[in-house]
């Protein structure tokens, strides 16, 4: 097509390069797909759009563009980061320096009023995972984080664990034939005639933005999915540590019980970034290291447009988790006597410090004083059903997880297949995708009972669950797994 605006002809016309300019990019070449229109139709409507953006905020095909210019418009303050930060207490210990570097940037914010950084602390986008941070009347899109509202659903039996090695293939099969991992239509999506119903694909908040609208498709596909890295999906023995009467538990008794972590999929990625760049725009001269932590005013469009995106990405990501839960379980054969479902990646509106607050606790567990929440360990280690204790320096949080004492790519440079799968043995796991990453490996994470331990003045454990069958995503999309002369003759098959 010869009416493809690029770049150059914006930048020759006065558009400024930055997410403005990608915006009106994209919006061209949908408009470029309608050989009618030539070249200089499709600047001219571009031009229209930037002169009065207010007029297509609602547009199907601006609304975009629009939002992105009206953040260009909002008032500009010189962005006066604070010369202290504020106070914030640590728990745990063995992060990488950049975990506290990123915390420390988030405590030097001007919206910035409490924080907290819980012992799974490790470097993230803007904001660290394991950081709990409360803003004034402000969020922080990289705050909450790119899989909004990731969470932990954990359900309970009345069936004893022995059942599973009993029925192995029969619960092998109700995981591997009604779970999907991973990205992409391949793998991360179901069939057109797979596909999961759930009342919130009717949600009519899908409509109310267009940006939200054209994520619906996406939801469809992928709703009662799981993503990649460190989500999962298994069957564990569960041990009562205390009476809990809310879940029908007896001190000692043990049930079988299924575990999920997921969350919002490509929906709440695709949300996370959108409103980041309109943040970062609306907060120009933010200097390089804190530009990652932009924030959008709750009085404005742009900040209401976001929050309500997140409460929907957040009823997505629920959705997920029950419909996962509903297909696996019927196909074992059970019901549920009790569960319990917690989120992270969120972000909260809640009163500390005598005032009304934003609470972002990205990678952190809610841990109000009688919450039940669920912290896994690995997928060969112990992890628990806890009690929040209600603690105030935390902003009522406690980790997610065990978290990582090193990066990634470390960690594949450090573990090989062999010894992760010996640990699985040694532990009576069994790994249902075995080209899974080892960099989710149980050595790849902090010891859980160390972390828990970190952190007994936030929780209390009430029960504890060992993993017996994990399912989860395969290593393709971050470059293979581990090294050794084993690993490099499987790659070659």
């Amino acid at each position: 097509m010869n009416n493809v605006l690029t770049g150059r002809d914006l930048l020759d016309a006065g558009w400024q390069p930055g997410p403005v300019m990608g915006a009106a990019l994209a919006a061209a070449e949908s408009l470029a797909a309608d050989d009618a229109l030539g070249r200089g139709e499709i600047l001219a409507q571009l031009n229209r759009v930037r002169q009065s953006p207010a007029d297509f905020k609602n547009d199907p095909l601006f609304g975009v563009l629009a939002a992105r210019l009206i953040a260009l418009e909002l008032p500009r303050h010189p962005e006066t980061l604070r010369a202290e930060p504020i106070v914030y207490r640590v728990w745990g210990d063995d992060f990488e320096p950049v975990t506290l570097e990123q915390m420390d940037n988030a405590a030097h914010l001007p919206v910035s009023r409490a924080g907290a950084l819980m012992p799974d602390g490790h470097p993230g986008y803007g904001l660290p995972i394991g950081g709990v941070l409360a803003t004034a009347n402000s969020v922080i899109p990289y705050g909450v984080g790119m899989d909004i509202a990731c969470r932990l659903r954990l359900s309970i039996f009345h069936e004893s664990p022995d059942i599973l090695p009993a029925q192995r293939d029969r619960f092998k099969k109700a995981l591997t034939f009604n779970t999907r991992f991973g990205i992409g239509s391949r793998d991360g999506e179901w069939d057109r005639h797979q596909r999961r119903v759930h009342p919130v694909l009717d949600d009519p908040r899908w409509q109310e933005v267009p940006f939200l609208a054209r994520q619906h498709d996406l939801a469809v596909r992928q709703l009662g999915t799981s993503g990649t890295s460190n989500h999962f999906a298994e069957w564990a023995a569960l041990t009562a540590l205390e009476d809990v009467p809310r879940l029908g538990l007896a001190a000692g008794e043990q049930r079988l019980c299924f575990v999920t972590h997921s969350g919002s999929r490509g929906v709440g990625a695709n949300i996370a970034r959108e409103y980041t760049a309109v943040a970062k725009a609306a907060h120009p001269q933010l200097p390089k290291k804190y530009q990652e932590l932009a924030w959008l005013d709750l009085n404005t469009a742009a900040g209401q447009e976001y929050w309500l995106a997140m409460q929907l990405a957040g009823e997505f990501a629920s959705a997920n988790h029950q419909t996962i839960h509903q297909t696996v379980i019927a196909a074992a054969g059970l019901e549920v006597a009790a569960f319990v479902e917690n989120h992270h990646n969120f972000a909260w509106e809640e009163e500390h410090l005598g005032q009304r607050l934003i609470v972002h606790r990205k990678g952190a567990t809610p841990a109000a004083a009688g919450v039940l929440g669920v912290i896994p360990g690995t997928m060969a280690d112990t992890g628990y059903i806890v009690v929040g204790l209600g603690n105030a320096e935390s902003l009522n949080s406690s980790s997610h997880g065990a978290g990582r004492p090193r990066s990634r790519t470390a960690s594949k440079q450090m573990i090989t297949r062999h010894q992760r799968d010996a640990y699985l043995r040694q532990r009576g796991v069994e790994l249902l995708n075995p080209e899974a990453g080892v960099d989710e490996a149980p050595q790849a994470y902090k010891n859980p009972a160390e972390v828990m331990a970190q952190q007994l003045d936030l929780v209390r454990p009430v029960a504890a669950f060992m993993p017996l069958m994990v399912m989860m995503a395969s290593d393709k999309k971050f470059g293979g797994g581990g090294k050794g002369k084993k690993d490099k003759k499987k790659r070659r098959r």
